[in-house]
């Protein structure tokens, strides 16, 4: 197992005091019971933390210029996937769908012109998300996307703990000694992407980019990333970020 060398490297006892903080200033009263569920301590073992594997379908890459179009929620533990409780919207984006985001996505202009706007599902999405630990593959898409998305419709915006998979990748892959070894021999960086990720623990091969394929997809491979690197005493602050 890898060590907790880690931690420091997540700042992870800040969010205590971040959901504190937030909890007693938001205006909004989704954003206030957000806040001030009941979130795991930074020393809580992994094992021990409520688990939503989170994935989220986008019109493009650049927050300021794209949008949400679909959104897929997937509750777990590191013993059990809640498949029964998962959660999927398709959403009507701000902004209009391209080509290339219909040929990636498959999804349609019929069927966004019928979506709800992602300010009807606020409700059901926060609470789904409250007091669980996302777990996402590359945190540079769900995160921000969510925060302007809800700063849009409530004024005020959300920032919460993710676990990253690709990040978790990127520590063994792109950041060892073996991978720095292969760069100095030329040999081309280990994917970290979702599937290939995957493949390296023996996991299926999914049809991609549909969120909650995706998400499911996240799930399974942290479980694997648990059970191979870490184990399910691990501090949830080692790996949160």
């Amino acid at each position: 197992m890898l060590s907790y060398r880690f931690a420091a490297r997540s700042h992870g006892h800040e969010w205590p005091a971040y959901f504190q903080r937030r909890a007693a200033e938001v205006q909004d009263p989704l954003l206030r019971r957000f806040f001030a569920a009941d979130w795991p301590a930074p020393d809580t073992p992994i094992g021990e933390v409520p688990l939503v594997a989170l994935d989220l379908e986008t019109t493009g890459l650049d927050v300021q210029r794209h949008a949400i179009v679909s959104i897929g929620l997937v509750p777990f533990n590191l013993d059990r996937i809640m498949l029964a409780q998962r959660r999927y919207w398709l959403v009507r984006p701000s902004r209009p769908l391209s080509e290339a985001s219909i040929a990636f996505h498959r999804i349609t202009h019929s069927e966004v012109a019928e979506a709800p706007d992602l300010g009807d599902i606020l409700p059901e999405l926060l609470e789904a998300l409250s007091g669980r630990l996302a777990v996402v593959h590359f945190r540079h898409i769900e995160r921000p996307f969510l925060d302007e998305a809800i700063k849009a419709r409530l004024g005020e915006g959300v920032r919460f703990p993710v676990i990253d998979t690709m990040s978790l990748e990127a520590r063994l892959y792109r950041l060892s000694l073996w991978s720095r070894l292969r760069r100095w021999m030329r040999r081309p960086p280990v994917s970290i992407r979702l599937g290939d990720s995957r493949r390296r623990y023996g996991l299926p091969l999914y049809q991609g980019h549909h969120a909650l394929v995706d998400a499911l997809a996240t799930a399974e491979l942290f479980q694997a990333q648990v059970a191979s690197h870490y184990g399910p005493e691990l501090p949830v602050s080692a790996l949160w970020t």
